[in-house]
């Protein structure tokens, strides 16, 4: 063990899809066009919210808040992934590099968990308690709530960043993933991984769960209270107004829980792998599509955006 600890490794390689080389450049192009679309969508979102005076409300504020951390979410893995398809050999990613990744990944994931808490509480106020609406989520606690999810996810994965660069790695270097997931990490540890684990594993339970229950506690009574409502309407407006976002929680948590609230030992990375593509490609992209179907006031003023910006390119055209 001694001998093995001289060992100096001052990168990993990344195996990504090395048995998918001979399609390579058709996945490289399918992930760049979810990558950009994923983006657009989001930054899309973003820009509307913001012109869009109608649209300065909590549920939208937090929405533009969601996305940009989309945005940043997948940035932390798609381009070194993309990268792996184009080049030569496996890509490559120094140890410094690869706790930055792992640590800002799982930052913007559990603020993912914390502002989906935070937007179910903010439906559940505006139906449970709609004539304290206003008064309870004003744009100061607002303002609050988004900063505390942010501060506090960011803070919380210092513990798990610091524990990782204590490890030492000997060799191999080869990690059997396209991004620096904690598991496959610590799989390549010569040294006791008992206390990052035991960090991980315990924030997991704390974030992920406690975020789902919170969710759902709220839920249960944003559908008890419609389910109370006379009115058919009133019914189907309320629940309107929070499907999206329920139908976002789903998807999230399913595929989160199965990934992350296990021990190690049950980890296959290859089938991983697979669930990975899915919560960090096809997850970001559902997601802006899911909220722009499903939400009137959000189709609505992109339409208006795009017929005023039409409207302005035919002017400027006839004058030119």
């Amino acid at each position: 063990m001694e001998t093995r600890n001289q060992t100096t490794i001052t990168e990993f390689i990344f195996l990504g899809f090395h048995r998918l080389q001979q399609w390579k450049m058709y996945f490289f192009f399918l992930f760049l066009l979810a990558y950009g679309l994923t983006i657009t969508a989001n930054a899309v979102i973003i820009t509307t919210v913001w012109r869009e005076r109608r649209l300065h409300t909590p549920m939208y504020f937090f929405l533009s808040n969601f996305s940009f951390m989309e945005i940043w979410y997948t940035t932390v893995t798609m381009p070194k992934m993309l990268s792996g398809f184009l080049a030569e050999s496996n890509t490559t990613i120094s140890i410094t590099g690869c706790i930055m990744q792992l640590y800002f990944f799982f930052f913007l994931g559990t603020t993912e968990c914390t502002l989906l808490a935070v937007m179910a509480y903010d439906r559940y106020i505006a139906i449970c308690s709609p004539l304290h609406y206003t008064t309870l989520m004003n744009s100061k606690v607002c303002t609050q709530l988004a900063v505390a999810s942010w501060l506090s996810c960011l803070m919380a994965q210092l513990p798990l960043a610091i524990s990782t660069t204590w490890l030492l790695f000997c060799g191999p270097n080869e990690i059997n993933h396209f991004f620096c997931d904690l598991a496959p990490v610590l799989n390549l540890s010569c040294t006791d991984t008992s206390v990052s684990e035991m960090i991980f594993f315990t924030f997991s339970w704390v974030v992920i769960l406690c975020s789902f229950l919170l969710t759902m506690v709220s839920y249960c009574s944003i559908i008890s209270t419609i389910c109370r409502m006379p009115s058919t309407t009133g019914r189907h407006r309320a629940f309107s107004t929070c499907a999206s976002h329920l139908t976002v929680v789903t998807i999230f948590y399913s595929t989160v829980t199965f990934m992350y609230v296990r021990p190690t030992a049950h980890y296959t990375f290859q089938e991983d792998r697979v669930i990975s593509v899915f919560y960090c490609v096809v997850t970001p992209l559902l997601n802006p599509i899911i909220y722009n179907l499903r939400n009137k006031e959000v189709k609505e003023a992109l339409v208006k955006s795009l017929c005023s910006r039409t409207r302005l390119n035919q002017k400027n055209f006839g004058l030119s």
